[in-house]
This record gives C-alpha cells, sequence and structure tokens, in this order.
C-alpha cells in the first residue's frame, strides 16, 4: 500500500521549471493526488473484506444475500430518519415500511465510489496535459540552466546574449500563448464547479447544500436535527430478496444491511465539499486577477516590480509599453525560474534596446500605455 503511494507522489510530482500558477498547481498536483488516494483507500476496503454485511435467515446463503444486495442497492425510508433512535425506530431510517415507494431512499452510489474518484482526478489533470501540451517546454528551453546561475562568465554571457536575441525577435509574438494559459486555468474553474454539479448528481440532489447541512447540524441539538452525513451515507439500510418458496409462491425476506464503507465515504466527500469551495474561490480570484492584467498595463509594472525588485522601475515601463501582455506574462514566468540577477541583467538589456529603438523619448506612465 505504501508503494503505491510513492508511486502516486512520483505521478503527480511538480516540476521545478515554474509554467503555471500556485493555484493551478493546486488542480493537477494536491488535488489530483487527494481523490487518488481516497480512491485507493476506497478500493481496498472495497475489494479486500465485506463492503456490505446483511443480516440473513436459513434460507438464503450469506454470500448470495450480501452479493444480491450489493449489486442491487439497498434503501432507507426518509420518514423514519427524524424517529428517535433505540424507542421508535432501531436506526434512523430503518423501519417498517407502509409500501409508499416515494418514501423510499435507495442508495446506488455506494459500490461506484472508487470509480467516480478515480474520474474526478482524470478530469482534475485534464487542463495541466493540456497546458503542458500547448506550452511545448518553451520555458524550460528558454532558461538554458540559468536557474542555477553557477556557471562560468563566458558561458553565462553566452546564454544571456540567446535568451535577450529571442526576446527581442519573437516581441509581440506570445499573446496567443499566453491566452493558453488563461484558457486552461478558465478550464480548471469550469472543472471544479461541473465536479461540485456532478457530485450533487451522483448523490441524488444532495451534495450542493452538504458542508453547509453538516455545520448547521453541528451548531443545532442533535435532538431536533437530522444527520446530515448519516442520511446521505447510512451504516444501516434495509434490502428486500424475492426468492420462490417451495410451492411456488413468491417469498419476500426483509434484510438489515451494514455499510461500513460509508463511514470513510462521509469523511472523504465532506472533506471534498470544503476543498472545492476552496479551490473554486482561489482560482476565481486568481481569472479576475488575470483580467485586470489584460486590461491594465499599469497594474502589470506594478506586479512586475512587487515581484522583481531588483529590476529597475524605468526598465519595466519601457518594455510593458512597447511589448503585449503575452510578452510580460513569459518575461513574469522566466522571472520565476531564473536566477535574480541574470534575469535582472536580461531584463535591462531587453529595455535599453527597446528605448534605443524608440524615435523619441520615453515618457512616463502619464502617458497612455500602448495596448495589451
Amino acid at each position: 500500500m505504501l508503494d503505491i503511494f510513492r508511486g502516486l507522489k512520483n505521478l503527480v510530482k511538480v516540476s521545478h521549471v515554474k509554467t503555471d500558477s500556485i493555484v493551478f498547481r493546486l488542480h493537477y498536483s494536491i488535488t489530483v493526488m487527494i481523490l487518488m488516494s481516497f480512491s485507493l483507500i476506497i478500493t481496498t476496503r472495497q475489494y479486500v473484506g465485506n463492503p456490505i454485511d446483511c443480516v440473513h435467515t436459513k434460507d438464503i446463503p450469506e454470500d448470495v444475500l450480501n452479493t444480491y444486495c450489493w449489486i442491487q442497492s439497498t434503501y432507507t425510508l426518509k420518514s423514519l430518519f427524524l424517529k428517535k433512535q433505540g424507542v421508535s425506530v432501531p436506526y434512523p431510517g430503518i423501519g417498517n415500511s407502509d409500501g409508499d415507494p416515494a418514501d423510499k431512499k435507495h442508495y446506488k452510489y455506494y459500490q461506484w465510489v472508487c470509480f467516480c474518484l478515480f474520474f474526478q482526478a482524470i478530469l482534475f489533470y485534464t487542463p495541466r496535459w493540456l497546458w503542458k501540451s500547448w506550452e511545448g517546454g518553451k520555458i524550460h528551453a528558454l532558461i538554458m540552466d540559468l536557474d542555477i546561475g553557477i556557471c562560468s562568465e563566458a558561458e553565462k554571457k553566452q546564454k544571456k546574449k540567446l535568451l535577450l536575441d529571442y526576446l527581442w525577435e519573437n516581441l509581440r509574438y506570445h499573446n496567443w500563448w499566453a491566452y493558453r494559459y488563461y484558457v486552461c486555468e478558465l478550464l480548471a474553474l469550469i472543472n471544479v464547479i461541473g465536479q461540485m454539479f456532478l457530485m450533487n448528481r451522483f448523490f441524488d440532489g444532495e451534495f450542493m447544500t452538504f458542508g453547509l447541512k453538516v455545520i448547521d447540524y453541528m451548531e443545532t441539538d442533535q435532538e431536533d436535527r437530522m444527520d446530515p452525513m448519516i442520511y446521505i451515507f447510512p451504516r444501516m439500510t434495509k434490502c428486500t430478496f424475492f426468492k420462490y418458496g417451495s410451492s411456488g409462491e413468491v417469498e419476500k425476506h426483509d434484510a438489515i444491511c451494514i455499510l461500513p464503507l460509508n463511514v470513510v465515504n462521509e469523511k472523504i466527500y465532506i472533506f471534498l465539499w470544503f476543498w472545492f469551495i476552496l479551490l473554486t474561490f482561489l482560482t476565481l480570484l486568481t481569472l479576475i486577477y488575470r483580467v485586470v492584467i489584460i486590461f491594465s498595463p499599469r497594474m502589470r509594472v506594478y506586479l512586475f516590480r512587487m515581484r522583481f525588485r531588483l529590476v529597475r522601475r524605468d526598465a519595466i515601463e519601457i518594455i510593458v509599453r512597447r511589448s503585449k501582455m503575452g510578452d510580460w506574462f513569459l518575461l513574469y514566468l522566466l522571472g520565476e525560474n531564473i536566477d535574480t540577477v541574470i534575469f535582472r541583467d536580461v531584463v535591462q538589456d531587453l529595455a535599453n534596446r527597446l528605448g534605443h529603438n524608440q524615435h523619441h523619448r520615453v515618457p512616463g506612465l502619464k502617458g497612455e500605455i500602448q495596448d495589451a
């Protein structure tokens, strides 16, 4: 089991070359690892040991009843969840049925949890896979081991010149490249919101408000409220088995089943509810930040200055004015990966080139900054 988790860690290991934001990495690294781990835990518990144990009679073999109830799904009675346990009912949702089909709450998700978690992990990794394909190793190729900063002066000078030449020759041609990354961040937001709706459908419309109901339940007297975790993830359910009697009559056998996996499932999904809400909030803030960057060159200057304090402000202003948003994004990612002193020199040299090629002196930021 430990070997499996070590392999899982390697699967979602983040590269030392940063090509995306911290929030984006939360989607494809931490979240994927969490979902895969949960899937492995449920799979191990589900297929090693009994995922369901039903109280049986001598007329029906134990393994037959367990298998039937596992495949066919079990149910509880909605009207009995508010009854007092140990007095009116033996367990919430368990008791004598009046034969009303609308009162039955069926639990069909039980055997699908491990597969659903695995599928969710794949969906969370998809935006990362798409960006990795579109990015094409550009950042890794451009940094040329300048992230280490320990090399001979001649080698350092040569690599800096190569990087500077690339930036100069491809200036104003990186917008589409940057926008594709922003699309991937948007896909990450759509994915996490979509997965909330997916799980809501998976649990028959009970998941969207699950976390809120749990918080409300914890703050209220338990005598007055129904436990939402037991309602969605019951430990004990009913199962009805039909068979022919000795004379050919159909016999109805009522069984009570224990679902031990739901003790784990409820913890998993209450954690996922809060985690997905946090991810949605952080990703939404990130996308608002991206929109501000696209439409506000002044903000680009400010952010660049805040992140890379060694770079002179006038150099940043010249670059932002004479380039496009995509060039700023590429430079920002290069700054995240390259040695700070080397990056300062590259940015300064690029600003000098841009400054020398202007036909007039660069005004201050009071003037209108060019297009995004």
